[in-house]
């Protein structure tokens, strides 16, 4: 999949506007936007946004016409990345990984599990979650608390990426989960994953966006929705999520900057949730969410 990287350079407050921007026109389509320090005096600041299967000159005319008058002046800069599986090339370099129970680890590092821990081995693939993340470390300790703590009856996790924390539900529970994703090739390595530790038939896997298909209503409604994604598709699926759970859910959301936190509480208070648990990790924030008491 050709991914082209799209690259804004502003003073700070501009940045940071033209990011907000970039975040409202492309984060809904599952298209990632960063924004960080350009150089070491911290003056200039970057906004990125990564759209796939296009040429540079497609995605820069895109993203003009998104941001219109607001980044008239800012340079902007297109480019193709490498085509290079970044997860497998992470993965070889990077030790495993403990959250809670759970040991997130790659084939190579197989016999260094500890006794007494779950391993979950994560093959290389082009899908988000190898654990490294601190929003799938923050969600995989709130599983280990969750599923020690009660029991639930169906369980979906949304934008399953790689599938490991379907997984991690299903040793531990050793129950069935749903896992959907948005992206078919995350889909496919989320199924291959759940086989190669173990669960293959206890995780379901389709590919879905949002949480509006049928295929939802025909496995639910949900006691626990798991959704590491982005903050404006969470607070957009905040209706369908609360349709298709029961009257007293629990949801696990993250991906979510520290600073995305109220507006998501208040997306959720609307569909009777509140606040249970709220973990902050590496700079990112992982909330439990619960209806009823």
């Amino acid at each position: 999949m050709k991914t082209i990287r799209v690259r804004i350079t502003a003073e700070e407050l501009e940045a940071k506007r033209i990011s907000g921007i970039l975040e409202a026109a492309f984060e809904d389509e599952g298209n990632p936007v960063t924004i960080y320090e350009a150089t070491p005096d911290g003056r200039i600041w970057a906004a990125e946004v990564l759209l796939f299967n296009m040429s540079p000159d497609a995605a820069a005319k895109q993203v003009r016409d998104k941001v219109g008058a607001d980044a008239f002046a800012a340079p902007l800069e297109a480019e193709e990345l490498p085509d290079i599986n970044w997860v497998a090339k992470s993965l070889k370099g990077l030790a495993p990984v403990r959250a809670g129970r759970f040991v997130v680890h790659g084939a190579h590092d197989r016999s260094n599990v500890p006794t007494g821990t779950i391993g979950l081995e994560i093959e290389a693939a082009l899908a988000f979650g190898t654990g490294h993340h601190g929003t799938t470390a923050g969600c995989l300790e709130e599983i280990d608390r969750l599923i020690s703590r009660q029991e639930f009856a169906r369980v979906v996790d949304l934008g399953t990426g790689t599938g490991v924390l379907a997984i991690a539900v299903a040793r531990l529970a050793r129950q069935e989960v749903l896992a959907t994703d948005i992206d078919p090739v995350a889909t496919r390595t989320a199924a291959e994953n759940a086989r190669l530790n173990g669960v293959g038939p206890l995780v379901k896997t389709f590919t879905a966006k949002g949480m509006d298909d049928r295929r939802f209503g025909l496995n639910g409604p949900f006691d626990l929705v798991i959704a590491n994604i982005l903050a404006r598709p969470l607070m957009g699926m905040a209706h369908s999520i609360g349709v298709q759970t029961s009257p007293r859910a629990t949801l696990l959301l993250s991906g979510l900057r520290v600073e995305d936190g109220p507006r998501i509480l208040f997306a959720y208070r609307t569909q009777g949730f509140h606040l249970i648990q709220r973990w902050e990790k590496d700079g990112w924030l992982t909330l439990t969410l619960a209806r009823g008491q």
